[in-house]
């Protein structure tokens, strides 16, 4: 099975965030690393004019931020924007 080349990019965003904070990938809070990918998507949604998805994407990074529970149809919303 071949990775496509946006789940590629998503594995390159992880390995990079693992990289820059030192720690150990198991031990990487979840909502640290949708915070990551809510970033990026909030990037695309912007040039793409998708409001739905930026509003998104901004409470999946205040939740994150904040440190609440993520709500989990963003949370699916973001981690699926690219497939």
């Amino acid at each position: 099975m071949t990775a496509t080349p946006s789940a590629m990019h998503m594995n390159d965003l992880a390995s990079a965030a693992r990289k820059r904070s030192g720690s150990d990938p198991d031990k990487l809070a979840p909502q640290a690393s949708s915070a990551d990918a809510a970033w990026m998507v909030l990037d695309a949604a912007n040039d793409l004019g998708d409001h739905a998805t930026i509003e998104a994407c901004r409470r999946v990074i205040d939740a994150s931020l904040n440190g609440r529970l993520v709500p989990q149809s963003d949370l699916h919303l973001v981690l699926d924007y690219f497939r």
